[in-house]
């Protein structure tokens, strides 16, 4: 991987507890929607040796004159340092990385399924797709607690309504008795029964899963429930990030 000196620019909160970092493109940086980069922050007092890197997805399109990283913000030492940095802090970039790219296939579907923060490579295939126009059909099921929790939600939304003959949105809550925002949405898990109807739905997606450990093993056994081929699957796990 190559590696690139990048400033951070800004920073902003688009779900509870969850933060998008906004850092320049370095020059001659070339990746593809899905990948992901390796973060190196400056040295910092609580951050021991090797704790300074964490690797990401990249949220934001080819297209984008900037670099978008989102992160649940947990309490651990990178968190504190990466929450900490001032604006126009200069950090090393390492990449890209990661294979969980769009399918070049054109007339067979993309089913995406995201647990949480697992949305953030699907943001920026998503939104190079509809910067491009694809004329590919895209399914995302996107699972979360709340309203409150899912980030990028509205512009999930929004891109819906703005391309709905290659974009649906399917918006699943798991714990809504714990929301302050109204929801007249899906609720639930994405399980086997949520999988097999839209697999009737369109004929021989391609599937991309990325979440917790968990939702994404259980995801790929309800897909193989329903019928789809292993080949047909393909998946990122986030550990915390």
């Amino acid at each position: 991987m190559s590696t690139y000196e990048a400033k951070l620019q800004g920073r902003e909160e688009i779900a509870q507890g969850t933060m998008a970092f906004h850092f320049e493109k370095p020059a001659g940086f070339i990746f593809k929607p899905g990948q992901a980069i390796d973060l190196l922050l400056p040295d910092a007092p609580d951050l021991v040796a090797g704790s300074a890197r964490h690797t990401f997805s990249i949220a934001s399109a080819p297209f984008q004159d900037e670099l978008v990283v989102a992160t649940r913000m947990r309490d651990s030492a990178y968190k504190r340092a990466l929450s900490a940095l001032p604006i126009g802090t200069q950090v090393r970039l390492e990449g890209p990385s990661g294979s969980l790219t769009l399918h070049s296939d054109r007339a067979r579907p993309a089913l995406f399924m995201a647990g949480g923060i697992g949305i953030t490579p699907f943001m920026s295939i998503l939104r190079q797709a509809a910067k491009d126009r694809l004329p590919q059909q895209m399914v995302l099921l996107y699972s979360n607690r709340r309203p409150e929790d899912a980030a990028f939600l509205a512009e999930l939304q929004q891109l819906a309504r703005q391309q709905p003959q290659n974009f649906r949105l399917v918006a699943t809550m798991t714990g809504m008795g714990k929301s302050q925002q109204p929801w007249d949405g899906a609720t639930g898990a994405i399980d086997e029964a949520l999988v097999r109807q839209i697999c009737a739905e369109i004929a021989a997606p391609i599937c991309y899963l990325a979440g917790p450990p968990a939702m994404v093993e259980a995801v790929r056994h309800s897909l193989g429930d329903a019928g789809v081929n292993d080949d047909d699957i393909r998946s990122e796990e986030f550990y915390g990030y």
